[in-house]
């Protein structure tokens, strides 16, 4: 078996696109899923899965939220080892790392709507972008912040789902505790 971790995108955000994580978590079981854990009630699943293929894994489980909830919900899986690179690899110093923001992207970049969005300052906002991650610190907090997901969603023509420091910490241990 494999462990994984899938972020479901937009979920249970101002009583929008509800899934309870108990019943999701059922759902998992019924299509196969092993070893299911869920982390807070915005979409961060644990699972164990004989299949390797990531793409595969995030179609079946977009499906059965399709299929079972009624609406859509993007899904993006991961490794543990590729979470845990990501986060290793946040370019924050450690004061700035532990209050950041990680954005997720479901998809490559266009370079020239990159360059484009980091010419432009943002006061009290920094924000690194990389292929696989946004790496993002406001000094004012993320409820005031303007480079919010739906902000690199909008400039960058991508889909992306964004996890705090401490949601990453919570998603690394959990899958220590899986295996």
């Amino acid at each position: 078996m494999n462990t994984f971790i899938a972020l479901l995108r937009g979920i249970n955000v101002s009583g929008q696109k509800k899934i309870p994580m108990a019943e999701l978590r059922e759902l998992l079981e019924k299509k196969g899923f092993k070893d299911v854990k869920t982390y807070i009630q915005s979409g961060n699943v644990i699972f164990n899965f004989s299949e390797t293929n990531k793409d595969s894994l995030a179609l079946k489980i977009h499906e059965a939220i399709k299929a079972h909830f009624r609406f859509e919900v993007p899904v993006l899986v991961l490794s543990p080892t590729e979470l845990k690179q990501i986060f290793n690899d946040c370019p924050f110093p450690k004061e700035k790392k532990e209050h950041s923001y990680f954005t997720f992207l479901f998809t490559s970049l266009d370079k020239k709507l990159v360059d484009k969005l980091t010419e432009i300052p943002y006061p009290n906002e920094e924000f690194i972008i990389t292929n696989n991650c946004i790496y993002f610190y406001c000094a004012v907090g993320y409820g005031k912040a303007k480079c919010s997901n739906n902000f690199f969603e909008n400039r960058l023509k991508t889909t992306s789902t964004a996890r705090n420091y401490k949601t990453v910490v919570k998603l690394l241990s959990l899958t220590s505790q899986i295996n």
